[in-house]
């Protein structure tokens, strides 16, 4: 992906531009007694969108000006919104993405409160308001979003000197490992929860294998059941979401019709179950006990409830795009079977992420993309943390580690699902992914050195600050 000598060669200009002017401005705010906020402000660039206090940090969202083309950065420019959470430079720096949209409000990520550090959260490009106008989408892949935290993280370290660990969650976990492999000397540690490996698109038996054993076989027939019956009552059921979509102004452009729209939206259901639900919760009023004798209201509810009708209309769709073109141009999507349900009942099946992305926008898969991804990890993975949850159907095809790998490690917290973390690991993992990512960080103490098993978060909880809620937008998306 990288290359063409003069690809690299412009980069480095680039940067060794931003890099002089920053260090000639960036000197004095460095000093003793400037505020931080001038001192984020003299990155030639960086602007100030807006502060909001919260006790014990500062918090700042900003806007930072980045090549639309990190391969040709005289090529244009777009500005890019990041944030901060400031407590003190000299603690250690949490680099974070999602993968998605930025979070204007002040939060904390696990590893953020692990070491008690900063924070820096990046918005992932083509993700409004960080697009490109006019959005040239070729530019849109792992290379140039890796390409932006490099430079956001080459002039924060200016005032941020200690360690940093990149971490994110889901697609934002895939983000910090695709960063690692272009750029493995920016970070000290990688910190990649619930984080999908979709080595080879064609190929996605492990997802059945997954949706076969998840849970108890009590569970499992009583989602199937639902969703089966879904599909039998389309008749009436499609008729309610017409009447649901005239009432809410929805339209189904991109997708080509409610009928797919519907159909998506019901074969998402157990997979979204799983991703966002306990196995305790199958037993909830959520979940009709006996599905065919359910009315269809209760039918719609459950659907909507886990599914929710609004995601495959253009409206839905709209805020997605990247993440789709995305999965359809590198990432990969999965296709999984029903085999609970008659052939007849299904007309489109798992659509491929090209029926979710405007058809004036062009797409190419690359099936090199995330071979190379995981060649790396297994052969040069250092300092990499990878948490799976064991009832997750993204976990179903994770990273894995090989030969290569060094003072790096795979863990998988039980009963959990997308939003496993590493609170939730068994205690003996949980201690040492706690220790590696202090030692990490530069901030163990030599009590957690001679015994990871007292590692444990360096700051208190914060009930506002550490709230780790599971993004529900969406089923079929990281």
């Amino acid at each position: 992906m990288r290359k063409a000598l003069r690809w690299l060669l412009a980069l480095v200009v680039l940067i060794g531009t931003v890099s002089t002017a920053g260090a000639a401005t960036a000197a004095q705010p460095r000093a003793t007694g400037t505020d931080i906020k001038d001192q984020l402000l003299s990155i030639p660039g960086m602007s100030l969108i807006e502060e909001k206090p919260y006790t014990g940090y500062r918090f700042f969202v900003l806007n930072y000006t980045q090549p639309i083309d990190h391969r040709h950065p005289s090529k244009g420019t777009f500005q890019q919104r990041i944030t901060v959470l400031h407590k003190d430079t000299s603690r250690p720096t949490v680099f974070y993405t999602g993968g998605y949209n930025v979070s204007t409000n002040p939060g904390r990520r696990e590893p953020t409160q692990i070491v008690d550090g900063n924070q820096v959260s990046m918005e992932y490009r083509f993700f409004t308001p960080s697009r490109p106008a006019p959005a040239d989408w070729s530019k849109l892949d792992i290379w140039q979003a890796a390409s932006d935290q490099h430079r956001i993280f080459k002039a924060l370290k200016k005032i941020y000197s200690k360690k940093w660990i990149s971490t994110g969650g889901s697609k934002g976990g895939m983000t910090a490992t695709y960063y690692e492999r272009f750029y493995p000397r920016d970070m000290d540690g990688v910190v990649a929860y619930v984080a999908p490996n979709d080595v080879v698109n064609k190929e996605d038996s492990a997802y059945d294998r997954f949706f076969a054993g998840v849970g108890t076989k009590e569970c499992r027939d009583r989602l199937n059941a639902v969703q089966r019956e879904a599909l039998v009552r389309r008749e009436p059921l499609e008729k309610k979401y017409a009447d649901y979509a005239a009432a809410e102004g929805l339209t189904f452009t991109t997708i080509g019709s409610l009928d797919k729209a519907y159909e998506a939206t019901v074969l998402d259901y157990v997979w979204g179950f799983w991703q966002y639900s306990l196995l305790s919760d199958c037993d909830s009023d959520t979940i009709p006990k006996d599905a065919k004798a359910a009315t269809d209201d209760e039918i719609w509810t459950s659907i909507d409830t886990i599914s929710g009708f609004s995601a495959y209309a253009d409206q839905g769709l709209e805020q997605y795009t990247p993440y789709y073109y995305q999965a359809g141009t590198q990432l990969g999507a999965p296709t999984i079977e029903f085999p609970h349900i008659e052939k007849k009942y299904i007309r489109y099946g798992y659509q491929p992420p090209r029926n979710f992305v405007p058809r004036d926008i062009p797409m190419k898969f690359q099936p090199f993309a995330m071979r190379d991804v995981d060649t790396w990890v297994r052969h040069n993975a250092n300092h990499m943390l990878f948490v799976y949850g064991q009832n997750d159907p993204w976990g179903a095809e994770p990273f894995h580690l090989g030969k290569g790998a060094r003072d790096s490690y795979v863990f998988t917290a039980p009963g959990l699902n997308h939003g496993a973390n590493v609170a939730g690991l068994v205690a003996d993992e949980k201690a040492l992914a706690t220790a590696r990512i202090l030692e990490w960080a530069g901030v163990a103490s030599a009590a957690v050195q001679a015994n990871p098993d007292v590692a444990k978060p360096l700051a208190k909880y914060d009930a506002r600050l550490d709230k780790r809620d599971i993004e529900r937008e969406m089923t079929l998306r990281p």
